[in-house]
């Protein structure tokens, strides 16, 4: 199947995004039927407000930075990089850099 990128109006804050060829042919691997309706940075605010980030009481503003999460240094298992993640290493299980990770 041939995919091409795709313009689309964010749900929530009403900005143009592109759906691109790679992301759509990402969605059909992983069998998701429906594509997205939010820009990447309102998906990342929805995230975190699902994941107890959001403070509570529908405060989300589109495309604000959030600095309350603690993050920690660490170099990737991987490549050797040094990165940081959101989460504090235990030492038992392998850490990766974000390219790493998406392989």
């Amino acid at each position: 199947m041939t995919f091409t990128d795709e313009r689309r109006i964010c749900a929530d804050c009403g900005q143009e995004f592109l759906f691109s060829a790679a992301e759509q042919e990402f969605y059909a691997q992983k069998g998701f039927s429906n594509p997205p309706r939010r820009c990447k940075s309102c998906r990342a605010l929805a995230k975190q407000a699902r994941d107890g980030g959001g403070g509570g009481g529908g405060g989300m503003r589109p495309h604000a930075e959030s600095s309350s999460r603690p993050m920690y240094d660490v170099v990737c298992d991987q490549c050797g990089t040094s990165t940081q993640v959101p989460f504090k290493p235990t030492g038992g299980r392998p850490v990766y850099c974000r390219d790493c990770f998406r392989r």
